[in-house]
């Protein structure tokens, strides 16, 4: 009996992916665990700063993503850039749709709590970078085109970041007769984030690449060395949830209500980007790897990024920076169910080769 392609899929995963939910669910436990019981443990992690960067988070995420870069084809990038429609696609789910949806749910369910608000609205503005290409991964999409898109956006948050945040807290408000909040972020601050978060872990995997396969070929590269470098980035994973839920223990626990008001519009967002960018990408023609690249791509967000420009411009105990540490807090579980939800999806894409990753 040949097997249905979800069921492929799903035995690319290992143990460690295929049971992604429970391993992030005893890593959110136990960064609670820790921040609750361990006195002084999320001063400690949130006083080892370097520039203002939180070093245990840096490092979850450079160890996460320098195994999934490493995997990414670097001779087959140039094809994929050449792909119009999908381009076209995800610029405009990025920078247009995703910022005004998440501006619409931000004013829907907090119109009484200004600061949640105007964190929610800078989450909506960080666009994908990072995590999302562990879910594409995960959920078998097209490996090089993801990078691509990743790169794109890196680019263009560098540029429209500063410039979307005061159209959507300033201007659009203002036009609106509600209420305006100011954003004074520059444009370095944005460059250094994406320069580490991506920059580096790029840069190492392209070389671990190259280097590779000069020295030993494409087969070993990709059957010996890929291997035991992939579940490094899940181990990244759990240790940045770790350590981000031990940081916000006391806050996610003492502020059950609040946390839960953020929650909701988060919630309503991520499925709407995400089910709405996929249904898109297959009415434009796109097979299944390179449309589910979109969703995720679309759905996600640059959460570091976010979290950095809400506690610079108003404070590590503001309310801004409280709804950008629920961000990645509820778009990690969500994210991961629709891995799942993508990988039963596939049966209704009628190519599911175009783009796919080995």
């Amino acid at each position: 009996m040949t097997a249905t392609p979800q069921a492929e899929a799903e035995r690319r995963l290992g143990t460690l992916d295929r049971y992604l939910p429970v391993w992030i669910g005893l890593a959110m436990m136990a960064g609670l665990l820790v921040g609750r019981s361990v006195p002084g443990v999320a001063d400690a992690l949130d006083a080892v700063t370097v520039g203002g960067i939180s070093v245990p988070i840096a490092l979850g995420l450079l160890v996460m993503m320098y195994p999934v870069l490493a995997k990414v084809r670097y001779d087959e990038v140039g094809h994929v850039a050449r792909d119009r429609r999908m381009m076209a696609l995800s610029l405009g789910l990025n920078w247009v749709i995703g910022p005004a949806l998440m501006f619409a749910l931000a004013w829907l369910f907090l119109p009484d709590l200004p600061e949640y608000r105007t964190g929610l609205i800078i989450v909506g503005l960080a666009r994908c970078i990072a995590m999302v290409i562990i879910w594409n991964d995960l959920a078998c999409g097209d490996r090089e085109a993801a990078a691509v898109l990743v790169a794109v956006n890196s680019v263009f948050q560098v540029v429209a970041f500063a410039g979307l945040g005061w159209f959507y807290l300033d201007v659009l408000p203002g036009w609106l007769g509600l209420s305006t909040t100011g954003l004074d972020v520059s444009a370095w601050e944005i460059a250094r984030s994406v320069l580490i978060f991506l920059g580096v872990p790029l840069a190492a995997g392209y070389l671990t690449r190259r280097i590779g396969e000069a020295r030993r070929g494409r087969s070993w590269y990709e059957r010996e060395l890929l291997p035991r470098l992939g579940p490094w980035a899940l181990y990244g994973l759990l240790f940045t949830i770790v350590v981000l839920f031990a940081l916000q223990g006391e806050t996610i626990t003492s502020q059950p209500f609040d946390v839960a008001r953020i929650a909701l519009p988060l919630v309503v967002y991520f499925a709407l980007m995400w089910a709405g960018s996929l249904a898109l990408a297959r009415a434009v023609g796109l097979g299944y790897p390179r449309a589910t690249t979109v969703a995720f791509t679309a759905a996600g967000n640059n959460f570091e990024l976010a979290i950095a420009v809400a506690i610079g411009v108003f404070g590590v105990t503001s309310g801004q920076a409280l709804a950008g540490v629920v961000g990645p807090l509820i778009e990690v579980p969500i994210l991961v169910g629709l891995v799942y939800v993508s990988l039963w999806a596939r049966r209704w894409f009628p190519d599911t080769t175009e783009g796919a990753s080995p």
